[in-house]
């Protein structure tokens, strides 16, 4: 059995706009798992660490032991180091790369018994559903669909000079209050809306085509809905678009508004950060790049 190891997980987008809840993408901003055999303890450094729990309800370490649950064998004694650089509620996939990196770890302490499908299915079952899961594992840009129960995802290569800016508000939006203010019905016109623009979103990506992004992060399936619990959204995107940005969109269920750029970035979260303010809310800007590199494990 491997004494320690550190797991590496990226922050995700899901939905990218019109995906909603089968499209997301993986950010070169990470969380760090360290994980070593000895006396339980749990300590956190950076984001949350004077919010998330140190006992046995942490999220990490429940996932940790998931694996042990599903290959029938006793939790070992470990201590869990978290170093996130990954924002907490804030659409940026916080619980995902939780979730991957304790099923990870978890999995590599145990002597890696469980295959890489068999830890996205783990981790898409606990999320409900794989949009934030499968490019935290995967890295890139993920599609993930079920089909009669079985999970089904395939990666969408997108150009390598595209650069992310996110407006990242102080304001919390936790996912079960912002999923919870989605309307249960949807109007015909409006599935057409998002089939047409995220169908153009995977082409722009894969052709590199950038020109028709302003289209295809449109969306009427969950962000007219949750502009109304965050008013501020449609000023940050209308900014991020009007400065540069070659596609903006809520991040997962917010409250980030992340922007896709091939250049003025500076400008564009100057941008994005000044609507903010004009609309009292304050936040930070985050310049990144997506990732193709998903999860991974190191020996320390």
């Amino acid at each position: 059995m491997i004494e320690n190891i550190v797991v590496k997980v990226p922050a995700t987008s899901a939905n990218m706009g019109p995906g909603f809840d089968c499209l997301g993408i993986a950010l070169n901003v990470w969380n760090e798992v360290k994980v070593t055999k000895g006396p339980f303890s749990i300590k956190i450094i950076g984001k949350g660490q004077d919010e998330l729990p140190t006992d046995e309800n942490n999220f990490v370490y429940k996932s940790f032991c998931k694996v042990f649950e599903k290959i029938g064998e006793a939790v070992p004694e470990v201590r869990l180091e978290c170093t996130n650089g990954i924002p907490l509620t804030r659409g940026m996939g916080s619980s995902s790369a939780a979730l991957i990196g304790g099923l990870m770890s978890g999995n590599a302490i145990a002597g890696f018994p469980l295959s890489a499908p068999e830890i996205l299915r783990m981790g898409a079952e606990i999320e409900k559903h794989p949009d934030n899961v499968a490019p935290a594992l995967l890295g890139g840009v993920q599609i993930g669909i079920y089909d009669q129960g079985e999970l089904v995802t395939a990666s969408v290569p997108f150009p390598e000079d595209i650069n992310v800016v996110l407006y990242v508000p102080s304001q919390k939006m936790p996912t079960d209050q912002a999923r919870n203010i989605l309307s249960p019905e949807i109007q015909r016109k409006d599935a057409v809306y998002n089939i047409g623009r995220v169908a153009l979103l995977v082409q722009c990506l894969m052709t590199g085509d950038l020109d028709n992004l302003k289209y295809a992060t449109q969306d009427m399936l969950h962000q007219p809905d949750r502009q109304k619990q965050f008013f501020p959204m449609k000023n940050i995107i209308r900014a991020a678009m009007a400065s540069g940005a070659l596609g903006a969109f809520l991040s997962g269920a917010g409250s980030s508004i992340m922007a896709l750029t091939k250049g003025r970035e500076y400008t564009i979260g100057y941008e994005m950060a000044d609507a903010a303010m004009k609309s009292g809310l304050d936040g930070e800007i985050v310049f990144t790049t997506p990732t193709t590199r998903g999860a991974y494990i190191e020996k320390d």
